[in-house]
C-alpha cells in the first residue's frame, strides 16, 4: 500500500493526537500543524484544564483580573509573542472599544464585542511548571491576548495572584 492510498486524518484527530503526543505542548503551534483554530485546539484538553467563561462576563473579569497588581500580558501571534508585565488597568467602554488607560504598560483599545469566548487554563508546560492563564478568544477561534498569573524569582506562581485565579474559577464557572 503507498502513501497516497492512505487518507490523510481529519485535522481534528490529527489535533488529537498532536495533544496525545506532547500534552503539555504549546497549543497554538500544535493547532497551526493541525490545521485547526487555537480554541479548537484548547477544547480538547482535559476539562480539568479549561474553563469556559462566557463572552458577556468580559468587563466583570477584567476588573478583577485588575485588582491583582502586576500581572504578565500576552499576545501571541505567528510572527510575534509580546509579553508586558504591568499592572491591568480598568477600562471603559467607548466608540466601538473596551479603553485601558493608567499608569502602566498595559494600555490601548480592545474591540471587547470580538471576544467571542474567554478560558480560565491551568495546564502543565513543556518545562514541567503549572501555567494559569486567562485567555480571549475572537470569532475566528484565535487569541486575542492572555493574561498570567505572574512568577516570583524561584519561578513559582505568585500565591496570592494563584488564590485570586483559583477563585475565578469558582466565580465565573
Amino acid at each position: 500500500m503507498s502513501s497516497t492510498d492512505i487518507a490523510a486524518p481529519e485535522p481534528i484527530e490529527r489535533a488529537r493526537g498532536l495533544l496525545a503526543a506532547k500534552p503539555d505542548g504549546l497549543i497554538e503551534a500544535m493547532a497551526r500543524e493541525a490545521g485547526v483554530s487555537t480554541r479548537a485546539m484548547l477544547e480538547l484538553l482535559p476539562a480539568g484544564q479549561r474553563l469556559f467563561v462566557a463572552p458577556e462576563r468580559f468587563e466583570a473579569l477584567w476588573r478583577d483580573i485588575a485588582e491583582w497588581g502586576t500581572v504578565l500580558f500576552l499576545m501571541h501571534t505567528p510572527d510575534i509573542v509580546l509579553e508586558v508585565e504591568g499592572a491591568l488597568p480598568v477600562g471603559s467602554f467607548g466608540h466601538g472599544y473596551y479603553n485601558i488607560h493608567g499608569d502602566s504598560p498595559i494600555g490601548g483599545h480592545i474591540r471587547a464585542e470580538n471576544c467571542q469566548a474567554i478560558y480560565l487554563v491551568d495546564r502543565a508546560t513543556g518545562q514541567g511548571r503549572r501555567a494559569c492563564s486567562v485567555q480571549f478568544f475572537n470569532g475566528a477561534g484565535e487569541v486575542m491576548f492572555k493574561i498570567f498569573v505572574r512568577r516570583d524569582a524561584g519561578r513559582a506562581l505568585l500565591p496570592d495572584q494563584l488564590e485570586r485565579f483559583e477563585a475565578l474559577k469558582t466565580r465565573f464557572a
